[in-house]
C-alpha cells in the first residue's frame, strides 16, 4: 500500500498563510478602533466629572456664603420651670 501524502500544495499553503495574515491584520485594526473609542469615552467621562465637580464646589461655596450672610435667628430663652413645693403638716 503506498503511503498517501498529507502535504499541502505550495500554492494552497501560500493562500492559507495570506488569509491568516489578512485576518490577523483585520483583527488588529478592529482592536485599535475599539481601543480608540474607549479612550475617547474615558476622556469624555473625565471632562463631565470635572465639570460636575466644579459646579458642586461652586454651589457649596455659594451656600456657605449665603449662610454666613444671614444672621443667626435669636432664640428665646425658655422660662425656668417653677417647682411647686408642698407644705408639710409639720411646718
Amino acid at each position: 500500500m503506498p503511503m498517501s501524502s498529507n502535504r499541502i500544495p505550495p500554492e494552497e499553503a501560500q493562500l492559507r498563510a495570506q488569509s491568516r495574515a489578512t485576518l490577523a491584520a483585520q483583527r488588529r485594526a478592529e482592536a485599535e478602533t475599539a481601543l480608540e473609542a474607549l479612550r475617547v469615552e474615558q476622556i469624555a467621562v473625565r471632562e463631565r466629572t470635572a465639570k460636575l465637580r466644579a459646579l458642586r464646589l461652586a454651589k457649596e461655596a455659594a451656600d456657605a456664603e449665603a449662610a454666613a450672610a444671614v444672621p443667626p435667628a435669636k432664640t428665646r430663652a425658655k422660662p425656668a420651670k417653677t417647682v411647686v413645693r408642698r407644705r408639710t403638716a409639720s411646718s
